[in-house]
């Protein structure tokens, strides 16, 4: 099946050569999303379409520019793209393209085996039996793949395409490369560029790197160069945003200790939150909303930052925070429940810590933190837990992971041993949060015994807001276990004073 999509390239396009991604991440033994063939323009429609039909693939037109066309086989789903030359030869082609590791190819017609497989849903494809005598290579690319470093193949290319500085560093954070410096000395030249490039293929580059396991140490990279406040220009004042307190660089090292902290976090769930892992696994799939989100966090302390008697405090950082955060999120074209959500958690960040300075935290307390974050409640925890252990060393954190879920300690006790006290209190304040969430789910949402319509007829009430407040007066009754049955609901409706409604 997969041999016979290979023979029908090759006699289909006997001047095509198999380029980039897919003969770069062959040769590395990693599959690749799709194919891309290059061959001379005059031949892209007619191979696209008699391909297209050989391989009873749906095919269309994709960029009319650059002569590319896409098809996509029906029983496979496996995507192959066709694209003109970039000049008048294979070799301008290849020399015009980004990395000298990306600018391999591989004829049609050599010797190769087509491999797919299905992976999270979808088509995933490996050239097997590269004949390595066979490929093209004009700019010393394999030694680039045998070194795993990403070279440019000109000082051009990047000001050419200002995205190809992002690419870089996803590039290696998924392959696991590193840049040479001769790459890094370029990019810090060409860093004011960036925004040359659309928002939404910025964001395509970030989200790829934020879903690696190696984001943290690509973004002090990606700093060091200056492209990444390039990208970000609100993150550039907190560099010398309150140094006193969180050393040289300010609230800028605490951001990326917060985004470092983020990055183990969602590898390492068990170690976190060891009874509720497999719970919160499905939520923390989605890596790169997270880590944005820890990378913008702080935006607004910088423009908060006061200094109170002898404190530096930043009163409403994170209500202007999240403000400033929407406006890049925007920027970056996210989506509206991305944005939603990313900007409740900025919002709302300082919640658990405002729990955490009472020394009980009561079942109404919590319910209402569940009520008012809604969707937004549990990712905002890990969201805290990162806030909160960027704040120790990693000695520190492995001496009291295994305590942050016993009872939390009081505040009293965690006040005489300063930042690992405070820190492991605020991980049980999450622990005790996390276990009423899965294991009293009656007290984080009560079941409704009466609705608004019963509120009316049993106390003579017109509609108004007095109802919605008669409701939630119910529901923290229930929580504090005053009220069980709807009976209980009613008389302690009836017991309450009205208040007259207003003319």
């Amino acid at each position: 099946m997969t041999d016979s999509i290979a023979a029908i390239i090759k006699h289909t396009a006997p001047n095509a050569h198999y380029v980039g991604g897919i003969v770069r991440s062959s040769l590395l033994k990693r599959w690749s999303g799709d194919i891309d063939l290059t061959l001379p323009k005059e031949e892209v429609k007619k191979t696209a379409l008699v391909l297209a039909k050989k391989l009873h693939a749906a095919v269309f037109e994709m960029d009319p520019q650059f002569g590319v066309w896409r098809l996509v086989t029906r029983r496979e789903g496996l995507q192959i793209d066709l694209s003109a030359w970039q000049g008048n030869t294979l070799k301008e082609d290849l020399l015009r393209r980004d990395f000298t590791f990306n600018s391999l190819a591989y004829p049609a017609t050599a010797p190769v085996q087509i491999s797919l497989k299905k992976q999270d849903g979808k088509t995933r494809v490996l050239l097997k039996g590269l004949r390595r005598a066979q490929i093209v290579d004009y700019s010393n690319g394999m030694q680039a793949v045998r070194e795993r470093v990403i070279r440019l193949n000109s000082p051009r290319v990047l000001a050419q395409d200002p995205l190809r500085m992002l690419r870089a560093f996803r590039c290696a954070a998924e392959l696991k490369f590193t840049i040479d410096g001769s790459v890094l000395r370029q990019i810090k030249k060409d860093a004011a560029l960036i925004w040359q490039s659309a928002g939404e293929r910025i964001q395509e580059e970030l989200v790829r790197l934020f879903n690696t396991s190696q984001a943290y140490e690509n973004v002090v990279l990606m700093d060091k160069c200056g492209l990444l406040t390039a990208v970000f220009p609100a993150l550039e004042p907190q560099r010398t945003c309150a140094e006193v307190y969180y050393g040289k660089g300010g609230v800028l090292t605490h951001t990326l200790n917060t985004l470092r902290r983020m990055e183990f976090l969602l590898d390492n769930l068990p170690k976190a939150f060891p009874k509720y892992a497999k719970k919160l696994a499905p939520l923390a799939q989605d890596k790169a909303l997270f880590k944005m989100t820890a990378l913008l966090h702080d935006l607004a302390k910088p423009s908060t930052a006061k200094v109170v008697g002898d404190r530096l405090r930043f009163f409403y950082h994170e209500e202007r925070g999240a403000r400033m955060a929407k406006k890049e999120l925007e920027k970056l074209h996210y989506s509206r429940a991305d944005m939603r959500l990313i900007c409740a958690m900025i919002a709302e960040h300082l919640r658990p810590s405002n729990l955490a300075s009472n020394d009980v935290i009561t079942d109404r307390g919590a319910y209402h933190f569940f009520r008012d974050l809604g969707d937004a409640a549990l990712p905002l925890l890990l969201l805290c837990w990162s806030d909160y252990t960027s704040y120790v060393t990693d000695a520190q954190l492995r001496r009291i992971l295994p305590r942050s879920g016993e009872r939390m300690m009081s505040l009293e006790r965690a006040k005489k041993t300063a930042n690992i006290g405070k820190t492991l209190r605020h991980l049980q304040v999450l622990s005790l949060l996390l276990k009423k969430y899965f294991e009293q789910p009656k007290k984080i949402k009560p079941t409704q015994l009466i609705n608004g319509r019963e509120i009316m007829q049993a106390l003579n009430i017109k509609p108004g807001p007095q109802v919605g407040e008669l409701l939630e007066k119910v529901a923290d009754a229930q929580v504090d276990g005053k009220v069980v049955t709807k009976e209980d609901a009613l008389a302690f409706l009836k017991s309450l004073p009205l208040s007259a409604p207003e003319k």
